[in-house]
């Protein structure tokens, strides 16, 4: 039996997480802000920090329905900042991902944020394989990727001495980072701005207030009312979403489609035991196969100094689900019942009876590793952590690969902006699309 990992302390980081207002008055809870921003992942941390070093003499809020800030994908990834070589030659992804790398960097170097610049090799294991390589390094250089490079078999040893493979695609931008952290240091930003931070605070309702807030002689400035689950009331006139993995409910609230909907896929790490962390040097990556919706299985250094291999992906029971047995039932009919999932799986059954299978046989897991080190044993690896993505998936079944911003109907729907989708790299281009968010933002407001 495989044992489970235990993670190492996380109190590093929650040192570094800034103060948040857990007991809220009843006084603060009905004050009234320029601009409310529901939900506190990266993108939303980001976005937050933008818009109040852009308008530092408006009024913000950060609404989120956790005790902690960034708990979900921000804190729940592998760690990599990526360099853009993947994604469409001149696609938004792929310009918001060199940026965002450029970005991170020297965001990291500012505010002191540890990281390594490891590097990533993605490795062609047969000569089947070569052409997709070559395929992928033309749309890196197209994408202006810093200091790419093709290498031999002789040129992988050199860089991984322990991977095995005829040709590989060297990247040595490409780095590693707590994105967690990085999240938490934007949450700092914003309140050392000004910005207000409000956990304990799940929204259950945006409307158009129908009275001005108590002892207000303000009269309708703040019109829109967002309230929570517990009956607490925030004012504002403009609200912003980033909902990450409930995007899609925040944003049926005023109107707006239920399409693209969010469907969780969660993804399974196995974990290095440290004897054997010599193995891996930077990151390891296989040639993706275009006739799968996911990149495939990895291997990744992590801050910490483990190593992460994986993940799978498989239909996650519950959004916020980490382990197999999680389960809510809302989450899972809403998945099961909508046709765009039906029709992805139908797709693509083969491929994910194949990662249900080796998220439950770890030796199955294994032995695809092995292509790329073959030294890797059964008795080498931990089950590790997962981490739940939120897909947007449209009602065709295809993955929706692009950002979504919708409003809603009504007045409700000319004050409020949804971040439907913000699709992986989300945590590398994290400041790149706090930039187009903003943009957006000051556009449609007016701000």
């Amino acid at each position: 039996m495989i044992p489970m990992f235990r993670s190492a302390s996380f109190a590093a980081v929650f040192a570094a997480q800034p103060k948040v207002l857990k007991n809220i008055t009843a006084k603060r809870l009905h004050s009234t802000y320029d601009v409310a921003v529901v939900g506190a992942g990266i993108v939303g941390l980001a976005t937050a920090r933008e818009l109040i070093l852009r308008h530092p003499t408006l009024s913000f809020v950060l609404l989120e329905k956790e005790k902690e800030l960034s708990l979900h994908q921000s804190g729940h990834n592998s760690g990599v900042i990526h360099s853009g070589i993947y994604y469409t030659p001149g696609s938004l992804k792929a310009r918001l991902c060199v940026r965002g790398a450029t970005l991170a960097y020297e965001y990291c170097e500012k505010k002191g944020v540890p990281y390594k610049r490891c590097g990533k090799l993605i490795v062609a294991v047969d000569q089947e394989e070569i052409p997709r390589l070559k395929a992928l390094y033309e749309r890196g250089l197209q994408n202006q990727v810093r200091d790419l490079s093709i290498v031999d078999a002789k040129g992988i040893r050199e860089r991984e001495p322990y991977c095995k493979g005829v040709m590989a695609l060297d990247s040595p931008y490409t780095g590693i980072v707590d994105w967690r952290l990085v999240a938490l240091t934007y949450g700092k930003d914003f309140q050392e701005a000004g910005g207000t931070v409000v956990t304990e605070y799940e929204v259950n309702d945006i409307t158009m207030a129908k009275e001005s807030p108590a002892g207000s002689t303000e009269g309708m400035k703040y019109p829109i009312s967002i309230r929570d689950k517990k009956g607490n009331e925030v004012r504002c006139r403009y609200v912003l979403t980033c909902g990450g993995l409930y995007s899609d409910r925040l944003s049926q609230i005023s109107g707006c489609s239920s399409e693209p909907r969010i469907v969780p896929f969660r993804g399974d790490y196995l974990v290095l035991k440290p004897e054997k962390h010599y193995l891996v040097k930077g990151n390891i990556y296989p040639v993706p196969d275009p006739r799968f919706p996911f990149l495939g299985v990895h291997f990744t250094p992590r801050m910490d100094g483990g190593v992460w291999l994986g993940p799978n992906a498989v239909l996650a029971f519950k959004r916020e689900g980490y382990k197999v047995y999680d389960f809510n039932l809302r989450d899972f009919a809403d998945a099961l019942s909508y046709r765009g999932l039906q029709r992805l799986v139908m797709k693509n059954v083969t491929y994910g009876l194949g990662e249900m299978y080796r998220g439950i046989f770890i030796r199955a897991q294994v032995k695809i590793l092995q292509k790329y080190i073959p030294e890797l044993s059964l008795s080498d690896v931990l089950r590790g952590p997962a981490g739940v993505r939120a897909q947007a998936l449209d009602r065709a079944g295809n993955l929706v690969d692009d950002f979504v911003f919708d409003g809603g109907v009504g007045d409700v729907g000319s004050r409020v902006l949804h971040v439907r989708n913000a699709p992986s790299p989300a945590a590398t281009s994290s400041l790149a699309i706090a930039e187009m968010v903003a943009d957006e933002v000051e556009s449609r407001f007016s701000l």
